[in-house]
């Protein structure tokens, strides 16, 4: 069956352009139909001070610790120009693959477009910002949403706002928790999301030294028609999301998956793993671990729309849910 491949370049390039191009030309040899980057910008960056100690009473974290600085410090580097985007767009696709970006503020929908980019990414932790969906339906003619940490209620809200908005749009099942062990993928969950998308598929962070790409492959098998995965060319330890990042050939092995029968796929999930079923399925009406809330806290918010240039401070910030301008 036909099954979208998106190769999720993240801040894998190390911000080296040269490195986005090997990454690009990798990728696609082995099968991918999308390449996506990010849009991160520390201009977007937002302090918020329960963020820079965490908080833990009685032994169990409230709040986690991520200060600002370092954070900035760390991505500052890892920023790609407009004209990298540029460029980024017109390279895949004369490649014969479609560009992807994730938006993570508001403020950088026009450039986005004005890079090129048709299609576009929107993380888990901005499925519940109605105000950014629509923004972006008016821009793009295909979105991707990822639904990890975002709760039953406002993934229905989501679908709805993307339906008024006539666009094409797919929801990504999806477990915020870095990486995801099997036990907790409930991949049992597409079949809920199917009474919500156009198209369903699975973004995957699983541990890939010990998982491979397993999760990946028992998503297509139970009817994921796109599955994500971050990709790299560098060793496991040479970027932060090095660990839950496959390799050109675990990309090879799930363009050959996807194009076995489904009889075929079950077969070879069973020999790999005679329980997957038990292990992976989990719930479809699954609740969100500890793990997840808290990650849902930190990151929904994370980044922001500058109401003045060089401020970051949370109050000076406009929200991708707010319904105020940019």
């Amino acid at each position: 069956m036909s099954v979208t491949l998106i190769a999720e370049l993240c801040q894998n390039h190390l911000g080296d352009f040269k490195l986005v191009k090997e990454m690009v030309d990798e990728a696609v040899e082995a099968g991918a139909t999308h390449i996506k980057i990010q849009h991160i910008y520390t201009k977007n960056l937002t302090f918020r001070p329960q963020f820079e100690e965490g908080l833990t009473q009685n032994g169990v974290t409230q709040s986690i610790k991520r200060p600002w600085e370092p954070e900035f410090e760390r991505l500052k580097p890892l920023e790609l120009s407009s004209e990298d985007n540029r460029k980024f767009v017109k390279y895949v696709e004369s490649k014969g693959a479609v560009p992807l970006t994730t938006c993570f503020a508001r403020c950088d929908i026009p450039a986005i477009k004005a890079e090129g980019f048709k299609a576009i990414k929107v993380a888990s932790y901005d499925c519940a910002s109605y105000q950014l969906l629509r923004e972006l339906a008016e821009h793009f003619s295909e979105i991707f949403v990822s639904t990890g940490a975002t709760f039953s209620n406002e993934i229905k809200k989501a679908s709805q706002v993307l339906k008024d908005k006539n666009v094409n749009y797919t929801f990504l099942h999806c477990v915020t928790i870095y990486p995801t062990p099997l036990e907790e993928m409930h991949l049992s969950r597409l079949d809920w999301l199917k009474g919500l998308s156009q198209e369903t598929g699975f973004s995957d962070h699983s541990l890939v030294s010990r998982d491979g790409v397993f999760a990946s492959k028992a998503a297509i098998a139970v009817g994921a028609k796109v599955v994500e995965r971050h990709f790299t060319v560098l060793e496991e330890d040479e970027s932060k999301d090095g660990p839950v990042s496959i390799r050109p050939e675990h990309l090879r092995e799930l363009k050959r998956f996807s194009e076995l029968s489904n009889e075929e796929q079950f077969d070879e999930l069973n020999n790999e793993m005679p329980q997957w079923k038990e292990i992976l399925l989990g719930n479809a009406g699954r609740k969100l671990s500890h793990e997840e809330l808290l990650n849902r806290d930190y990151y929904r918010g994370r980044f922001a729309s500058p109401r003045e240039s060089g401020k970051h401070q949370s109050a000076s910030m406009i929200y991708n849910w707010e319904e105020t301008g940019v």
